[in-house]
């Protein structure tokens, strides 16, 4: 008797596929709806490292530094889909500034004209300046090269400022694009810069002339390839303003959360500590200034300082949050699919009783040629690691199963999860799970642990069980 895997009919294929496309049109949608938002709060904490000499120090509330908020911004945006081709945006800011503030609110309206490009309307007003009418457009001139423009007129109390931006860029190769900007009216310049993006890096070299801020930047970020897709920066960026100096870090925290923080020491800007926290859409900034000079203790403070607080947060708060999360989603995840487990269970009991008399004939075969015997197999989550040697072991016994599976003397697994083989089902459902099997070849004791998608050849002499001395 042959015990074959169940597989799916076509229509329950049909009704998966139509499911996913489903959920991913869903999460498109929300994506471009979600509110977009940035929080930006400047921090003026300079008198940290800048104090006044001892004989001010009995003027009135100098005893302790005075750290104050000196300006903050908020923005908004929300896009909202009118049709397949067009799109109204609705998005506004307020700024403050040592006591001085205003805001804006605009309306855009984007519609696709055709595969090759889009336009889009805009209409602004604030408290500061006057109305404000903007035409952008963009246009793919070939597959890889396009061209934006974009047209303003600031209307104010000095009368009508007009602007014209445009940008070219082309696809020098797969990974490198090169652009070329062209700015009039506010602040005009010309601008050229590379970006290389891959896998493993980001880098950038720029150059701009214009009035009033003319620099060139160059600047590296290199990517980890690890779970929390860790990012090092650094960057130089020289110009008639001065020279500033720019290194540091991002890492994700969670699941939509990302957490970085900058160093900039610079001439004349001095030192400050930039915090920036990316959460899905929105965005939270803290730059924190620190002194006006180049001062080694603030740079010393700026790096070391971010370090420490973050690995005491990721210890004592992150890393316990994240691992009750993932608690709770699992609990959740068992609730929804406990019918379907035990149902798995049964159907995975009743193939083994139906192997018996099909894996007794193996063994008798197996065993007059000294062949491939399994002697023990379990499959679900082990937990060999003592420092978390409170969670619950998972697992289920394979042997039946897997010595059905023993052809000539031989195991073959390929790269697929273990839950779905004749005999196997889930048991700890969203779980990291193993194969361990202690099989018998020619006499000899040999032991593996394969991940639960990893494929499997045995027997392996790589497995064989040391047993002398």
């Amino acid at each position: 008797m042959k015990v074959v895997e169940r597989r799916r009919t076509p229509a329950e294929i049909r009704e998966e596929f139509e499911r996913l496309q489903r959920e991913r049109e869903e999460r498109r949608l929300q994506q471009r709806t979600n509110p977009k938002g940035t929080i930006s709060v400047g921090v003026d904490a300079t008198d940290l490292f800048d104090r006044y000499e001892e004989e001010y120090e009995d003027v009135s509330g100098s005893g302790f530094p005075q750290i104050e908020i000196n300006k903050m911004h908020i923005s908004q945006s929300i896009e909202a889909p009118l049709t397949a081709t067009d799109t109204a945006i609705l998005s506004g800011n307020l700024s403050t500034q040592n006591g001085n503030g205003g805001g804006s609110i605009n309306f855009a309206l984007r519609r696709v004209t055709s595969a090759k490009g889009w336009g889009e309307l805009e209409f602004g007003a604030g408290d500061l300046q006057g109305p404000l009418f903007g035409l952008k457009l963009f246009r793919n001139l070939t597959p890889r090269c396009f061209v934006t423009t974009n047209c303003a007129l600031q209307f104010s109390s000095r009368g009508i400022r007009p602007g014209l931006t445009t940008v070219l860029a082309r696809n020098l190769d797969k990974n490198t694009v090169g652009y070329l900007q062209w700015r009039w009216g506010i602040q005009s310049a010309m601008n050229t810069s590379i970006v290389r993006d891959t896998k493993t890096s980001h880098f950038t070299v720029a150059l701009q002339l214009g009035i009033p801020h003319s620099f060139a930047l160059i600047s590296y970020q290199h990517k980890f390839q690890d779970d929390d897709q860790t990012r090092v920066k650094g960057s130089l960026k020289a110009g008639f303003f001065g020279v500033v100096v720019e290194y540091g870090a991002e890492r994700k925290i969670s699941r939509h959360s990302v957490l970085g923080a900058a160093v900039s020491v610079g001439v004349p800007q001095g030192v400050s500590l930039k915090v920036k926290l990316n959460r899905a859409s929105q965005t939270y900034f803290f730059p924190i200034h620190l002194t006006d000079q180049l001062l080694p203790s603030a740079v010393f403070y700026a790096t070391v300082g971010p370090l420490v607080v973050y690995f005491a947060m990721h210890r004592l708060i992150i890393k316990p949050y994240l691992r009750a999360q993932k608690e709770k989603e699992l609990e959740k995840q068992r609730e929804s699919t406990a019918t379907d487990i035990l149902q798995k269970k049964q159907e995975a009991e009743a193939a083994v009783r139906l192997m018996q008399e099909s894996v007794r004939r193996i063994i008798e075969a197996e065993e007059s040629r000294m062949g491939l015997i399994i002697v023990n197999a379990w499959y679900g989550k082990f937990v060999n690691d003592k420092s978390r040697k409170n969670e619950k072991v998972k697992v289920i016994d394979v042997t039946v199963p897997l010595q059905c599976l023993v052809k000539d003397s031989k195991l073959i697994l390929t790269e697929a999860s273990k839950a779905g083989l004749p005999g196997f089902y889930d048991p700890c459902v969203g779980e990291e799970k193993n194969l361990k099997v202690l099989y018998q070849f020619r006499g000899v004791l040999h032991q593996v642990m394969a991940l639960d998608s990893e494929a499997l050849r045995i027997p392996k002499q790589s497995h064989r069980i040391d047993t002398d001395g």
